[in-house]
């Protein structure tokens, strides 16, 4: 599968970095030079937003969440997201408050799948801190971390193998009209983090029949 990032940061850094093992992988970002630097080390390709759109069969928004807008402009707009797996990470939470900064109850998520109505839109990977992502474990109490996605019908099966290959269990919550409630979730740990807690402090969605396989 071919994965195109928009963004080049920790999170976009995390997950490319155990894609590339299975995928082909295209980092993008505002400073092409550092995501070269950066898709050199993980030995994934480096090209600008609008290449990694065209490039990726699945797109991944790894973006601040208040830039996923104009990222998806620079890389030429919802005419350039027609018929991709579009994969949004973000969390819209006020550091400050640290509550969710949308006021309509309408998730990030629902957003971005209005403003593009030819792709096919799921969130994922919202709920952990970047150290999560690149721990090459991934078990908590001696227990396969289960990450919570929302996808759209057509999405879901490869959103759930993207899961997989990082080496957590896809745990569907249903469609994006659930997307708010992880958003929300994942507030309350961007909360404690800030706090203080420890960078891979998570919610595991605890299955008493599923034990991590060693």
């Amino acid at each position: 599968m071919k994965i195109g990032l928009i963004g080049s940061g920790g999170m976009a850094r995390a997950l490319a970095g155990k894609w590339a093992a299975q995928h082909e992988v295209m980092l993008s970002g505002r400073d092409l030079a550092k995501a070269k630097s950066i898709a050199d080390e993980i030995g994934v390709q480096a090209g600008s937003a609008e290449e990694a759109a065209s490039f990726g069969e699945v797109v991944v928004l790894a973006t601040r969440w208040e830039d996923v807008f104009s990222g998806i402009d620079s890389a030429g707009g919802p005419e350039a997201f027609k018929g991709k797996i579009v994969v949004d990470i973000n969390n819209p939470v006020s550091i400050e408050t640290f509550l969710t900064t949308r006021d309509d109850a309408r998730s990030l998520t629902e957003a971005i799948s209005d403003y593009l109505p030819g792709a096919h839109v799921g969130k994922a990977f919202n709920m952990a801190q970047v150290a999560v992502w690149a721990d090459p474990d991934m078990t908590y109490d001696g227990r396969q971390m289960v990450t919570l996605y929302t996808a759209d019908e057509a999405a879901d099966e490869i959103i759930a193998q993207l899961i997989r290959d990082v080496g957590a269990l896809p745990q569907r919550l249903g469609s994006n009209a659930h997307a708010y409630q992880l958003e929300a979730a994942a507030a309350i740990v961007i909360k404690f983090l800030f706090a203080g807690r420890d960078p891979q402090t998570i919610f595991n969605f605890i299955q008493p029949e599923v034990k991590a396989v060693r």
